[in-house]
């Protein structure tokens, strides 16, 4: 059953019982994301990490050919792949 259908049968059902109606799919969608934002931001300071700039930090890493994890290997010498030249 897709979402619409569920949608719709919720709907019905709510008509039904003489119940409000649910709210539509992906109506609350950025809200969602932005309290996953808000909530990784406060586990990180809880943590005593910073909590702004984490994610473009990780891409920097990972562009300059480092780990994501921020430990390990990386940048102590090990023999990297050469990256090919244009």
């Amino acid at each position: 059953m897709s979402v619409t259908q569920q949608y719709l049968l919720d709907t019905y059902r709510a008509a039904q019982h003489g119940e409000p109606t649910p709210p539509a799919p992906g109506q609350h969608d950025w809200q969602v994301v932005r309290e996953v934002r808000d909530y990784g931001r406060f586990r990180a300071v809880v943590a005593e990490r910073p909590a702004h700039g984490r994610f473009r930090a990780a891409l920097a890493r990972l562009a300059r050919g480092g780990r994501l994890g921020g430990g390990g290997l990386s940048g102590r010498g090990v023999a990297r792949t050469p990256r090919p030249l244009p």
